[in-house]
């Protein structure tokens, strides 16, 4: 399973949760260490961790991006991540938590959930805020019933467990946090007729306060137990009305593209979890 952000503007911008294989405990790490919590896996010095652990950079010029993963694999959780996105003109870069395509549009944030390595589950909004400006916190919650993705803790987009009704749910493979700065001029600006301006490089997206309060999984055992208790509520939160609400407003007016609404490209018909109708 994955999920993933991403946002379109002037660069391209991809926070990505992907997938492993599970098994763990339950890890509740407050606005955490880079140093502790992550480890950098590409670009040869363009990825840095600054201010004792508390500030994570990464830069793309013409050689190289950058990225990082969660030293953790996770099978449900509540994932934060503060972030800041490359600002000025930045066409074509693509940053694996988020993304964002020509300079002067406005910023678009791309969702996608994957099940059984398939994905195509789609939706994008435009921003309320200039996300270049200053940190926003972008979260991914998962657990047996629900996906969630928030920004700043309001709902964006919901995807419900409907295996009773056949349609696949993520909940039996564990999964790092994957993100990444690199460039994606030939396919997301405008389908690559916008190319990089490499003389606005190196371009540089910063992350802070990565929370995980989540299930890790760690030699075929979980610690997370059924027990209720505050520290793993999240196991069983779903959406109230006044998220409920929340969720419509942003979907009603910042909500630009839905799979769910692409006749033209799912022309055998939508996918079931488009058209099952439930409370669930």
């Amino acid at each position: 399973m994955a999920a993933s952000f991403s946002y379109y503007n002037s660069n391209v911008f991809v926070v990505a949760v992907t997938t492993s294989l599970l098994v763990g405990s339950l890890l509740v790490a407050s606005a955490g260490n880079f140093n502790q919590d992550v480890d950098i896996i590409w670009g040869d010095g363009r990825a840095k961790i600054l201010n004792n652990g508390k500030l994570l950079t990464l830069s793309l010029d013409k050689t190289s991006g950058s990225g990082f993963q969660s030293k953790n694999e996770y099978l449900f959780g509540k994932i934060d991540m503060k972030l800041k996105l490359v600002p000025g003109n930045s066409a074509g870069t693509v940053t694996a938590y988020y993304v964002r395509n020509l300079s002067g549009d406005p910023y678009i944030v791309h969702t996608n959930v994957y099940t059984q390595g398939k994905g195509d589950k789609e939706q994008q909004f435009y921003l309320w805020f200039d996300p270049t400006a200053d940190f926003h916190t972008y979260s991914i919650l998962w657990n047996p019933g629900n996906i969630i993705f928030y920004v700043d803790g309001r709902p964006i987009r919901e995807f419900k467990n409907l295996e009773s009704f056949g349609i696949p749910y993520p909940k039996n493979q564990s999964m790092r946090v994957y993100s990444s700065l690199w460039n994606a001029d030939d396919w997301a600006t405008r389908g690559g007729l916008v190319k990089t301006d490499w003389t606005q490089a190196p371009f540089t997206a910063s992350f802070q306060s990565f929370n995980a309060n989540a299930c890790i999984w760690s030699n075929g055992v979980s610690s997370c137990s059924s027990s209720n208790s505050t520290s793993n509520a999240w196991l069983s939160q779903q959406l109230d009305s006044r998220s409920q609400k929340r969720l419509t407003w942003v979907q009603k007016n910042y909500m630009v593209y839905n799979y769910c609404s692409d006749t033209k490209r799912f022309l055998q018909g939508l996918p079931l979890e488009c058209t099952v109708t439930t409370k669930a």
